[in-house]
């Protein structure tokens, strides 16, 4: 049973870097083919990928993001990390990891249940 985990702080302050983990379970994150993303909704907003690392180590990243975040890997612990630099109040959202398969932008068939993040002083 495949399940993903987000964790992290729920308050950020402006300017600061966002960190997230997503704990996964019930597969390793270094199978074939499998590409683990972060995915945020913001308060009143549609879902926006944000990047991807495969099962190689790969990574992908939304051009619009691209010069704030970093997507990295723990193959020992089985888990992935999203860091968001310089962050605004526009990036309060709730944030979700999620596994696709083929490529890094193949629509999700696991998600984790999102966590909050606030940015705000």
């Amino acid at each position: 049973q495949v399940q993903l985990q987000e964790s992290g702080p729920g308050l950020v302050k402006p300017s600061q870097t966002l960190s997230l983990t997503c704990s996964v379970s019930g597969v390793s994150i270094t199978t074939t083919y499998y590409y683990w993303s972060w995915i945020r909704q913001p308060p009143g907003k549609g879902l926006e990928w944000m990047g991807a690392i495969g099962y190689s180590g790969s990574t992908n990243y939304s051009p619009s993001l691209k010069t704030r975040t970093s997507i990295s890997r723990d193959t020992a612990k089985n888990q992935f990390t999203l860091q968001v630099s310089s962050v605004t109040p526009e990036d309060t959202a709730v944030y979700y990891c999620a596994r696709g398969y083929g490529s890094s932008w193949s629509h999700p068939d696991y998600w984790g249940q999102g966590t909050q993040v606030t940015v705000s002083s």
